[in-house]
């Protein structure tokens, strides 16, 4: 795979490109990312993280990056991506956007907030937050996805809820979920049973892989597969990365990061994967992932980094927000 050309995802009408940008590290000045002080500094005032936003979004769209992928609960990530696609001149279908309603931002712009996001899954919450992210994004909003969703939640079961997304679907926006949570595949069994929904996004890396089965059946079911959090918040990067990994990027002549995001692109059904830069240097070492052959030396080699689901999510849980 040496260039980022779009293709279908899954069975949907939307069309990606094998990596995406993701804006979730990149909309709000505090997030869960190891090592943010360092790739930020301490200017992170909303002038400057549009600017840097800006920049990055740049860097993606030059390489050929074709998903763009938003939250309303990602500060003013919407607003920013906004700017950006009028101010370039994108028309809307040129890139494919998606964006997600649950959590609203509640940080209210300060690293030290108590609290971050708040989640909120009912039919009321839908609603309000469509409509704020279509007075941003308009007709470039191809995709509206529910923020992880969990068997638990009761959000699959909630008519107002699908009643909205039915009806959203109607106008031709397609309709995801994203998960999390060590229970994730009963989250993606329960989308595909729905027979209601478009797409999915999970997490799925190098540590946390339980979720692969459940993907490869929705995959199977015509759902499109996005992947987040393919370098585990920084878990697999150069910072934390396992020796292993280390190992083999230095081998390969590659990053870790690179490395570990060309194990989630080898994945039969994923149909993107993100990338969760925040500069362009760390943009172009994750594009290194799509010319990396994987192979089954790389994947007998680590197959002993998976961790047990609930070790997984407890240690993402602890990641401090920075």
């Amino acid at each position: 795979m040496n260039a980022l050309v779009r293709r279908p995802l899954g069975q949907t009408s939307l069309s990606v490109t094998p990596l995406g940008l993701g804006l979730a590290a990149l909309g709000r000045p505090a997030y869960i990312t190891l090592g943010r002080a360092e790739d930020l500094g301490d200017d992170r005032d909303v002038a400057a993280m549009r600017s840097r936003t800006w920049a990055v979004l740049d860097a993606a769209w030059a390489a050929g990056m074709r998903y763009l992928d938003t939250a309303r609960s990602y500060g003013r990530a919407e607003e920013f991506l906004a700017g950006w696609l009028r101010e370039r001149g994108i028309a809307p279908g040129a890139a494919t956007v998606g964006s997600k309603w649950g959590y609203a931002y509640v940080g209210d712009w300060r690293l030290e907030a108590e609290r971050h996001e708040v989640k909120e899954l009912t039919a009321d919450r839908f609603r309000v937050q469509l409509e704020q992210t279509r007075a941003l994004l308009g007709e470039h909003l191809s995709l509206y996805q529910i923020h992880s969703a969990t068997a638990e939640s009761g959000v699959l079961d909630d008519e107002g809820v699908l009643d909205g997304l039915r009806a959203l679907r109607a106008e031709g926006v397609a309709i995801g979920l994203s998960t999390s949570g060590p229970r994730q595949a009963d989250t993606v069994d329960l989308a595909v049973e729905a027979g209601l929904f478009d797409t999915v996004q999970s997490t799925w890396n190098l540590l946390e892989r339980s979720a692969g089965e459940a993907l490869g059946r929705a995959y199977e079911a015509g759902m499109g597969v996005i992947v987040k959090e393919g370098v585990a918040n920084g878990r697999l990067t150069v910072r934390a990365a396992p020796a292993a990994l280390v190992a083999a990027a230095r081998e390969r002549d590659t990053t870790p990061d690179a490395l570990a995001l060309a194990a989630v692109l080898a994945r039969p059904w994923a149909g993107v994967v993100l990338s969760g830069a925040v500069s362009a240097g760390q943009l172009r070492d994750n594009l290194a992932a799509a010319g990396i052959e994987w192979d089954a030396e790389l994947e007998r080699r680590f197959a002993g980094l998976a961790e047990e689901p609930e070790d997984y999510w407890a240690k993402r849980g602890s990641l401090p927000w920075s």
